[in-house]
C-alpha cells in the first residue's frame, strides 16, 4: 500500500527501518521448502528530460506607461504604485445637501429659498409636525409646497402616514415611486 511519502514523491523515511529489522528477523526465521521467497524488483528511476533553456538576450515585452502616469517607475519601466507614499487626497466640496426646515416662529415656510436650493440639487425634508394643533396651517404649508414644486416641476413625498413629514428631492434626484415602502418596517418582516 502506498504511503503519504510516496504521494508526495518523497523517500519514505520508515522504509529503511523496516528493512533493516527485516534483515535482522530473516536469519532466526528459515524458510521452508513450501514457502516461496520473493525477489524484490530492482527500482528504476526515470530519466528526467533535460530543462530547455530559455533564450539568451530576449527580453519579455514592456508594459506601456498610461497617459498621464505621474507616478514612479520600476527599472524596468514600469508603472508602480508606491502605497507606503503618503498623498493628500484633493479635498471634495460636496456639492448637494439634505436641508431640514421647519416652519418659523409665525408658522411660514420659506418656499422661495427652498425652490433655490432645490434647483442647485439640495434636497429638502419639510417638518410640519411642529404644527400639531393647527390643521389650518399645515394645509396652508401644503398648498403652498404643492404650488412651488409644480413651478419647478418637482414632486412632494410624504414621509409618515399624517403628511407632516415632506420630502422634495433635489435637481437630477432620482425618487424611487414604485415599492412605496420606508423605514425599516420591509427589511425587520420574514
Amino acid at each position: 500500500m502506498a504511503s503519504l511519502w510516496q504521494f508526495f514523491g518523497l523517500p519514505d523515511p520508515e522504509a529503511g527501518q523496516n528493512g533493516r529489522r527485516n534483515e535482522t528477523q530473516q536469519p532466526a526465521m528459515m524458510p521452508s521448502a513450501t514457502q516461496q521467497q520473493i525477489a524484490p524488483k530492482p527500482i528504476e528511476k526515470p530519466q528526467l528530460a533535460e530543462p530547455i533553456p530559455e533564450p539568451v538576450g530576449v527580453q519579455p515585452p514592456r508594459r506601456e506607461i498610461p497617459l498621464g502616469w505621474q507616478g514612479p517607475v520600476t527599472s524596468d519601466g514600469e508603472p508602480f504604485h508606491d502605497l507606503g507614499a503618503l498623498h493628500k487626497a484633493t479635498p471634495v466640496t460636496p456639492n448637494r445637501a439634505l436641508r431640514y426646515i421647519a416652519p418659523d416662529v409665525m408658522n411660514r415656510i420659506p418656499t422661495r429659498g427652498i425652490t433655490k436650493r432645490v434647483n442647485q440639487g439640495d434636497t429638502v425634508i419639510v417638518d410640519l409636525r411642529p404644527l400639531v394643533h393647527m390643521d389650518t396651517h399645515q394645509n396652508v404649508c401644503r398648498r403652498e409646497l404643492k404650488q412651488m414644486s409644480d413651478d419647478i416641476g418637482v414632486g412632494v413625498f410624504a414621509l409618515d402616514a399624517e403628511d407632516k413629514l415632506l420630502l422634495i428631492p433635489g435637481n437630477d434626484v432620482v425618487v424611487d415611486v414604485q415599492s412605496h415602502e420606508l423605514g425599516l418596517g420591509a427589511l425587520i418582516k420574514p
